[in-house]
């Protein structure tokens, strides 16, 4: 018999539990950085070296922590369904915790990339530095969507919600476009369960959206255990 799909939309609050930093708190900085300093193009430009610091620190950082109760709960999922994870994180702790099926909408922590030759893409572990270059000689740079950039990868999630039977959605705003307008790719007949502890997906939009309001690693818990009775 063939398995229904289910696609589940992911952001910071699902990482959170593991220790990693939320990107946006509430008085907009993001470990003492004003976001656009670390996260955009224009900060990349005005000062690299600020950013290569900033991302080796969330590189290491991201070797310190381990996937939560929630990353492992949504492997037990792919039992009984086709599961796809669209996130919006850059950690690599949904791979950790054995899901086979991720795309990164917004980049990849442990990956590297040419700041000319955009598909010149590396993995890396360590810390990265003015004078590493790609193979055909410019400089290297995290391979993190910034603000004012391209989400190459939007148009393969739009493509995957609309062919779901289930959308999940956890640990994030539903506020950041163009990620948040996914939603919208739902087919009438997939139920959409949304978990996080102050959701805010305005639900006059929504109003067939299941809230569950707790955070991921009890959430998601609950609807794993509920999606494979």
């Amino acid at each position: 018999m063939k398995k229904e799909k289910i696609v589940v939309l992911s952001g910071a609050g699902m990482s959170a539990e593991s220790g990693i930093s939320t990107f946006r708190d509430a008085n907009g900085l993001w470990e003492q950085h004003d976001i656009m300093e670390v996260a955009s193009i224009e900060g990349w430009r005005k000062n690299p070296g600020l950013v290569l610091n900033f991302y080796n620190q969330r590189r290491q950082q991201l070797k310190t922590v381990q996937p939560n109760v929630a990353h492992h709960a949504l492997v037990e999922l792919e039992q009984k369904y086709k599961v796809h994870i669209v996130t919006q994180n850059v950690d690599d702790l949904h791979e950790r915790a054995g899901s086979s099926s991720i795309i990164h909408l917004h980049g990849e922590l442990r990956k590297v990339r040419s700041s000319v030759h955009e598909n010149l893409v590396y993995h890396w572990e360590d810390d990265l530095n003015f004078g590493d270059l790609c193979e055909k000689g410019t400089q290297l740079r995290p391979h993190i969507v910034w603000f004012g950039e391209m989400v190459p990868k939007i148009t393969e999630g739009a493509r995957l919600v609309g062919e779901c039977d289930h959308l999940i959605i956890i640990g994030t705003s539903m506020q950041v476009y163009p990620a948040a307008g996914l939603v919208d790719y739902a087919p009438g007949h997939a139920p959409i369960y949304y978990v996080d502890p102050k959701p805010s997906l305005d639900t006059r939009h929504y109003p067939e959206v299941k809230i569950i309001a707790e955070k991921a690693s009890t959430g998601v818990r609950k609807l794993v255990d509920q999606l494979l009775a």
